[in-house]
């Protein structure tokens, strides 16, 4: 049975989009997925049984049976969007980590925070030990009809009201009773609704995660095709109080312990690839080459055999992003939308120009988990090289390090030429400069932005390049796809610029080669020798 998702669902997470009209909104049809079954009927518990109006009144009826839950998301990463890396001495997080697509968080909070599983937080004075501003539905929902609406700070719509303000346009309210009776585990649905659309749309951070995952076909991914092993993200990241394994601020880059015994592989990451395949994944049983195969697996990445590219499920991915000619604008003053053949967006008014692309082959690097990220108020220069907004560790030689596939995500952004640090201009809503101004003001983005960061602004604004790198996980193919051996063993191939390592069919050793040439010549010398000698000794009798 076929459904349609809610386009407000699918733009709760898009930061520049949000400001687009509800009217205006495209929507997507998926298929929704086989809901394990509950153990309790919450459509029968009396505290769900009456009208709720806003989402904190549907949280304070569940803490009153799930007493505990509440304390155990405030101590996780999606409640507090911080992240403490010891070895970088770094506290990461959405309120301090600059990218390159939407550039900034706390300047556009109300907007980006649609995303946040809370209620509410839509500036520096939100209550992060509020037990009510928890949102449970946002995952547990499973009818499919639980949405927010962009620029209400995570916030439902519990009423009708008038959306946007001013327009006579009525939002119906959601029927959050009926939602609350029917909760149920988190599922490919609930957990995509914000991760499939990071960074202003479908598809556009991660490259390997997008709409087309919510029910994939085999060839899309092996492990959540929807008619096969049917995965949601919960079974591979398998969570323990609230608490969802998995970073992008230091993921398992090589991952030693073997497969995951539960019970007894405490403080193993479950959602790597050798937590179910172990470190020996492929079986002489199942190949012929498995030693030769599993030896690679001491230097590559699983991924990087197994995801012969990202962004393969239809959906396009933006792999560049230039805001430096954000602002034109056609003959009548009006903003401008051009797109590709294919439909993709490709220069917006207030975005700036695109690169969008499907079937992408990954690039490749040596990587052992170690990023140190470009945070606000970090010096940076602007020269030939672009600015690393995040920058990976690794080598051939420190034991730690594996071949990794990465999407990498370039673009330029503002930048202040004299503090010589990056710019988080305020980018969305009525007051923003890709909102509502007839021509795009960097200043007075700037200008706002900065204030409500707090650092400093000389000024002026410049343009300076930069890239950011995305670790490729997901779309994972079925193995007659993997890449095949003439792919990297080869002059040209997909690992020609990895380093620190001889390849056969792309390397040449000058030493090997004329060892090789030499015996080639001596052999050839030695059959010549014994045909002379056959000859004369046959002349001879």
């Amino acid at each position: 049975m076929l459904r349609r998702r809610s386009a407000v669902a699918i733009f709760a997470g898009a930061l520049l989009g949000a400001v687009l009209s509800v009217t205006n909104l495209a929507q997507a049809t998926v298929v929704p997925q086989t809901a394990p079954s509950p153990t309790a009927d919450h459509s029968k518990f009396k505290e769900l049984q009456k009208q709720f109006t806003s989402g904190p009144e549907v949280t304070k009826a569940c803490l009153t049976c799930h007493t505990e839950a509440a304390k155990q998301v405030h101590r996780t990463k999606h409640w507090t969007w911080e992240f403490i890396n010891t070895e970088k001495n770094q506290k990461l997080g959405k309120k301090n980590v600059l990218n390159n697509f939407c550039i900034s968080i706390p300047q556009n909070q109300q907007y980006c925070t649609n995303c946040h599983i809370g209620y509410g937080w839509k500036d520096k004075n939100f209550d992060f030990t509020s037990e009510e501003n928890v949102d449970c539905l946002v995952c547990h929902d499973t009818t499919l009809t639980y949405t927010k609406q962009p620029g209400m700070a995570g916030h439902v719509v519990g009423q009708d009201m008038e959306f946007p303000k001013g327009s006579g346009k009525i939002l119906k309210a959601i029927n959050l009773s009926n939602i609350a009776q029917n909760v149920g585990k988190s599922s490919r649905d609930t957990c995509g609704t914000c991760h499939f659309f990071g960074g202003g749309g479908d598809g556009v951070k991660h490259g390997d995660m997008d709409s087309s995952l919510y029910a994939p076909e085999k060839d899309v991914d092996v492990h959540m095709d929807v008619d096969g092993l049917n995965f949601t993200c919960a079974t591979c990241h398998q969570t323990s109080s609230h608490d969802v394994p998995g970073s992008r601020y230091t993921p398992t880059a090589k991952d030693k312990g073997g497969r995951l015994i539960r019970g007894k592989s405490e403080g193993e990451n479950p959602a790597t690839c050798v937590a179910c395949h172990d470190t020996k994944p492929h079986k002489a049983e199942k190949s012929k080459h498995a030693e030769r195969l599993n030896n690679h697996a001491d230097k590559l990445a699983c991924q990087t055999c197994h995801i012969p590219a990202f962004a393969r499920g239809g959906v396009a991915t933006k792999m560049s992003w230039d805001w430096s000619t954000a602002g034109q604008m056609d003959a009548e003053g009006k903003p401008i939308i051009k797109k590709d053949d294919h439909g993709h967006t490709i220069y917006e008014s207030r975005k700036g120009d695109f690169v969008v692309a499907e079937n992408v082959k990954p690039e490749y690097y040596w990587f052992n988990g170690g990023i140190t990220y470009t945070l606000l108020g970090d010096k940076i220069e602007k020269n030939d090289k672009p600015v690393g907004i995040n920058k990976i560790e690794g080598s051939a030689t420190d034991g730690k390090s594996m071949i990794w596939p990465f999407k990498v995500s370039r673009g330029k952004q503002p930048y202040d030429p004299e503090n010589k640090t990056l710019i988080t201009p305020h980018t969305t809503g009525p007051k923003s400069g890709g909102g509502y101004w007839t021509n795009y003001d960097w200043d007075r983005a700037a200008r706002q932005g900065m204030a409500d960061s707090g650092a400093p602004y000389s000024g002026k604004v410049d343009f300076v390049s930069t890239e950011m790198y995305w670790p490729i996980k997901h779309m994972v193919a079925p193995k007659e796809q993997s890449v095949g051996c003439a792919e990297c063993h080869a002059k040209d191939g997909r690992l020609a610029g990895i380093k620190g390592i001889y390849i056969p069919g792309r390397d040449a050793n000058p030493l090997i080669d004329k060892a090789a040439w030499l015996l080639v010549l001596l052999t050839l010398a030695g059959v010549l020798v014994h045909a002379a000698i056959r000859i004369f000794a046959s002349k001879k009798h």
